[in-house]
């Protein structure tokens, strides 16, 4: 059951995003996605001005003429949000926590799904799968994603993005759109990411807090790991022990976008402390100069 506060938070999440969504994603959203999704209709003959990319090899040897595969775009996608509903996600030390960053989201982009008559569904993990939820249209199943996205309450701590997209394989028998976000604490997902990727669309959107990239001096303090829930103390007036953080942070990011470079993900950067609208419409329109 919600409380009033988290009403209110979801109906301000609803007007804030389903007013960017109109005014700015819909039209990228659709088109960046839609005629991803392909259907199989025939085999015909190469005509000149086909696409080279669309020659059946195997047909053409057989028959001794060049034809071509064509296809069908299928009427509507599948859209899943995959959020990290891990400990981590739980900080934030500027405008908002990461996990309300992520709730903000998967609103922006299940409406933007639905405005285009598209289905969603919902994936929250963390070590494990916390709760799933089948692909629907409509504002009101919607409403639903974002209230769960930002109310429920997870059993794990840990984060394990191996194990929730492989339960989306095996959920999942078409091709999908798959929207993963997720602060990255972990360094065993290239694998998964791989797999996943040649038969999905995965998007990786990466949940930033300035304070996991640099200290402040603000002398001795504490620091307790949210997943492990390991301490440390830990002086912030020595520059030296700044500038190691940093560097170790930096290393981590480095990681990160090598590990996604290398399974061909497209990444979506967004950080607490700035507006992500920016940062979604680079991704559209990337996504439009690449098609």
């Amino acid at each position: 059951m919600l409380t009033s506060e988290q009403l209110k938070t979801v109906r301000k999440i609803q007007i804030r995003t389903s007013h960017l969504v109109s005014d700015l994603f819909a039209g990228q959203y659709h088109s960046v996605f839609k005629g991803q999704g392909m259907e199989f209709a025939e085999v015909r003959q190469y005509l000149p001005g086909d696409d080279v990319r669309t020659i059946d090899w195997n047909v053409t040897a057989r028959t001794g003429t060049p034809h071509v595969k064509r296809f069908n775009e299928e009427r509507e996608l599948t859209v899943m949000l995959l959020v990290d509903a891990s400990a981590s996600t739980q900080f934030g030390t500027v405008k908002q926590l990461k996990s309300e960053m992520a709730a903000e989201l998967a609103a922006v982009f299940a409406f933007s799904a639905i405005t285009n008559n598209d289905k969603v569904g919902l994936v929250m993990f963390s070590d494990h799968i916390e709760l799933a939820l089948r692909p629907k249209k409509g504002t009101r199943h919607v409403l639903r994603v974002i209230r769960d996205v930002l109310s429920f309450q997870p059993s794990g701590k840990g984060t394990d993005i191996g194990t929730a997209l492989e339960h989306l394989n095996h959920v999942t028998k078409r091709r999908c759109v798959i929207f993963l976000i997720s602060d990255f604490l972990d360094a065993r997902a290239q694998l998964a990411l791989k797999i996943a990727n040649r038969r999905h669309d995965v998007i990786a959107v990466v949940l930033d807090d300035p304070r996991e990239a640099e200290l402040p001096d603000v002398g001795m303090i504490e620091l307790e790991e949210a997943e492990s829930g390991r301490r440390r103390l830990i002086d912030t007036s020595d520059a030296a022990v700044r500038e190691a953080f940093a560097r170790e942070a930096e290393q981590r990011r480095r990681d990160r976008d090598h590990m996604l470079r290398s399974v061909d993900v497209d990444p979506i950067v967004v950080r607490t402390d700035r507006p992500y609208a920016e940062a979604l419409l680079r991704f559209f329109r990337m996504r439009e100069r690449r098609h």
